[in-house]
Parts: C-alpha cells; structure tokens; sequence
C-alpha cells in the first residue's frame, strides 16, 4: 500500500478510536498511531479492531505522568490509536466495566505507545 494512503486509512481508525474513548473519557482521549511499525518499506494503517490495555511502569515503561495508568485502544498487534493518560485505579474499574459491555477485548502484550 502506498504512503498516502495507508496513511489516510490510519487516522480514519485513529479518529474513531479516540471518539469512543473521548465519550468514556469526558474528551481526554488523544490520537497515537496510524501506521503499523513493520520495520519495512511496506506501509500499513493501524488496524480497525479494538482492543483495550493499561500501561503502567510494571509493563515496562517509564511513565513521566506518575499519576496513575495509560489506556490504550490499540489493534491485534499492540499498536495503539488513542490514549488516555493520568488514570486512576477507579477510572480503571469503570473503564474494564464498560469494555465488557461494548465486547471489547483486553490486550494483554506489549503495546506500542508513541513516544
């Protein structure tokens, strides 16, 4: 697929993940990523599934925002399209309640946050 349009594709999906998460969010969701990282010259958009995850610094990361978890919507492989910072272990609760409503998975490897 081309540049453009893998591209475009990409934050078509971006957009629609972060619009859900902007309604469960009270409009704290912000845009991640729209292109997979396949270490190639072969552009693809970020997947259109959903799936759920929160990173803290025990997945490995260094978090600069200590006030509690990332969530990320991301797609089968981990990359995520929307990100929701600074979320408490309450806000946590209510979103796991919600995914469970709406059928959405949870995530459960390494996911790919923008840096």
């Amino acid at each position: 697929m081309q540049y453009f349009a893998a591209l475009q594709m990409g934050k078509k999906r971006v957009q629609k993940a972060r619009e859900y998460l902007n309604k469960l969010s009270n409009d704290k969701a912000m845009p991640a990523l729209a292109l997979r990282d396949n270490k190639t010259n072969v552009w693809e958009p970020v997947g259109e599934e959903n799936f759920y995850a929160f990173v803290n610094e025990s997945s490995g990361f260094v978090l600069t925002d200590t006030s509690g978890f990332i969530l990320a919507l991301c797609d089968k492989n981990g990359i995520s399209k929307a990100i929701v910072q600074g979320v408490s272990k309450e806000q946590r609760e209510n979103f796991i309640k919600t995914f469970e409503e709406d059928k959405i998975p949870e995530y459960k490897g390494n996911v790919s946050l923008p840096v």
